[in-house]
């Protein structure tokens, strides 16, 4: 199977409001003023806005962007937008996020999947899915599986002990083991190609509603910052604990759309990988951490919740948009190119 490289640079996005259109104007060379920090405080933390903009900034410290100087990652005037905007977002999640009761408290409840609780779109797309919704939901996925465990990867040098060789082991299968066609980024990018989507990295941003972009922008904030460690480590331990069953529901809603077998292959090796990382997160990352650094146990307790909370928004924006018979896709304006692969939305299609 010919791919297309997962290291492509990616182009910019487009603005989606007046701090994101600032934010971009900057990276693009454009001489634009930044909004204050009264003018950034007021955005909506989980819109559109925000969250493009918060993203864009995150992405100087992956891959960047086509045409963006590599040195504005340390732009202080970027910044301190950056700062700004995650303060508001920290706030939010924060306030959001249910508080109180211990780690191994809050990552009971991730297991305890109550009979009849089919709820979440892993369980809608195995018992209801059709192909086109299997394939929004890879499109937008795509955001973070093609840089999968590099936002958590920011952690490492800030443990040590237990939690630091945990933590590293469990990073080794994300990225291969050694071998540059196992590392699970790569193995998504073969799933796309085989659901006849662009495996190119970032291609489905502007595409993407403010849901998916908050899931991945809440790890780099936790990954970007020692002082959210403990967040980032919950965050981390409630995606392995996760993972393994609604792997196996969406590798299975794969086979019976008649799916092709790389597609079908990321989601198997994630059955038997994860439920491997679970016990090594829980018994070695959180409770090694927490056996060195116990005033930590709360931010690990908010890492976990605010990662159900974030899933918990994608997973309403999903279903209602497929319950109601529309795409999950952010609409295309006129004269824009529907991601390809991607069928035309009925909604795009009718006339009046």
């Amino acid at each position: 199977m010919t791919t297309a490289p997962v290291t492509t640079v990616p182009a910019p996005p487009k603005p989606r409001g007046d701090v994101s259109a600032a934010v971009l104007d900057r990276l693009a060379g454009r001489d634009r003023r930044l909004p204050t920090r009264t003018a950034l405080a007021r955005s909506d933390p989980y819109g559109d806005d925000l969250q493009l903009a918060l993203y864009a900034l995150y992405e100087l410290h992956y891959r960047g962007f086509e045409g963006v100087a590599e040195d504005l990652e340390w732009d202080p005037d970027l910044l301190r937008v950056r700062a700004a905007l995650e303060e508001t977002f920290l706030t939010a999640l924060r306030d959001d996020a249910p508080s109180g009761g211990s780690a191994d408290e809050a990552l009971a409840e991730l297991l305890d999947e109550r009979p009849g609780d089919r709820s979440g779109s892993s369980h809608f797309l195995l018992r209801h899915g059709e192909l086109w919704q299997l394939r929004e939901y890879a499109a937008l996925r795509s955001l973070y599986h093609l840089k999968e465990a590099d936002p958590q990867l920011w952690v490492v040098p800030r443990l040590y002990g237990r939690a630091k060789a945990g933590m590293v082991a469990v990073e080794y299968d994300e990225f291969g083991a050694g071998h540059a066609d196992r590392v699970h980024a790569r193995l998504y990018a073969d799933l796309l190609d085989d659901l006849q989507l662009s495996s190119r990295y970032g291609a489905y941003l502007d595409a993407a509603p403010p849901e998916m972009l908050a899931v991945v922008t809440m790890m780099s904030l936790f990954g970007l910052h020692r002082a959210h460690r403990g967040a980032l480590v919950g965050h981390f331990a409630a995606v392995e604990v996760t993972s393994s069953p609604a792997s196996a529901r969406l590798a299975d809603a794969l086979r019976r759309c008649g799916a092709g077998p790389a597609a079908q292959h990321f989601y198997d090796e994630h059955v038997e990988a994860d439920a491997v990382h679970e016990q090594l997160v829980r018994h070695e990352v959180v409770a090694g951490l927490l056996a060195e650094e116990p005033a930590l146990e709360d931010d690990v307790v908010l890492g976990i919740r605010a990662t159900s909370l974030l899933e918990d928004r994608l997973t309403t924006h999903l279903l209602d948009s497929w319950n109601n018979g529309h795409s999950a896709l952010r609409p295309v304006r006129a004269g824009d190119r529907l991601p390809r692969g991607l069928p035309a939305r009925e909604d795009e299609t009718k006339t009046e």
